[in-house]
């Protein structure tokens, strides 16, 4: 068997990706059957795989404050989203033989376990891939925030952040020809250049416990194993370039 370069990885997916296309809301059959193929093939490397998935294709806050649905209320709209997402995704990995666990951080003992961390290790260890919902819990705290906190709660080696480009640029490639892909980045590039890999707190979340990212295209057929196997694919944030 090649060589894995990561043995537990924290995939960050945002809500979008279960949607049918950019912009899109709602669930699509065919991203959630991708998704779920391509965690597959990862998993049979041997590879422990934890998920935190966001909400932005059921709802989206730049919306709710539009009908004036003031922050803390829509960001646990936003969390509940999230475990909408979650469901849909243990449906989608259960039905090509993936075990799972959703986990929500926002307690609904009818649909998901309560988040615990020794518990979700032990699920990792079992060989089942745990999808943390419910964001952080708490409001005012992104996605991107939690996938940093539940990363180093469950000793990821990396975060995998799943994006609709083939990496970070310096600026949008859609709108601007001169944009410059960056291979490599440490921390503080990201944190000085404003770059939009995740947000501020994500980031030095992980800068202060040498957690590593790697940002690609997750539309990419087998993106997930090409990185695990050590493949040259978008852009790794570390300590240094």
């Amino acid at each position: 068997m090649d060589k894995l370069v990561y043995k537990r990885v924290l995939l960050k997916l945002g809500g979008e990706s279960l949607a049918a296309g950019e912009g899109a809301f709602g669930l699509d059959e065919g991203a959630l059957t991708n998704i779920a193929e391509e965690v597959r093939e990862a998993k049979e490397l041997g590879v422990e795989i934890a998920i935190v998935v966001g909400g932005g294709n059921i709802l989206r806050g730049a919306s709710l404050s539009a009908i004036g649905i003031e922050r803390t209320t829509g960001d646990y709209m936003g969390m509940l989203a999230t475990v909408i997402n979650g469901l849909a995704l243990q449906h989608a990995l259960e039905r090509v033989g993936i075990p799972t666990r959703v986990q929500s951080a926002v307690e609904i003992k009818a649909v998901s376990e309560a988040y615990v961390r020794r518990r979700a290790i032990r699920h990792l260890e079992k060989g089942r891939v745990v999808i943390f919902a419910g964001g952080t819990g708490n409001p005012y705290f992104t996605t991107d925030t939690a996938a940093s906190l539940r990363a180093m709660e469950i000793d990821a080696n990396v975060i995998f952040k799943a994006t609709k480009v083939d990496g970070v640029y310096s600026s949008d490639p859609k709108t601007d020809e001169s944009a410059i892909k960056f291979n490599e980045l440490s921390y503080l590039d990201v944190l000085n250049k404003g770059l939009k890999v995740m947000d501020s707190t994500a980031i030095s979340l992980c800068m202060d416990n040498k957690l590593p990212l790697v940002i690609f295209n997750f539309r990419d057929k087998h993106s997930i194993k090409r990185v695990l196997l050590g493949e040259q694919l978008g852009t790794k944030v570390g300590a240094s370039k």
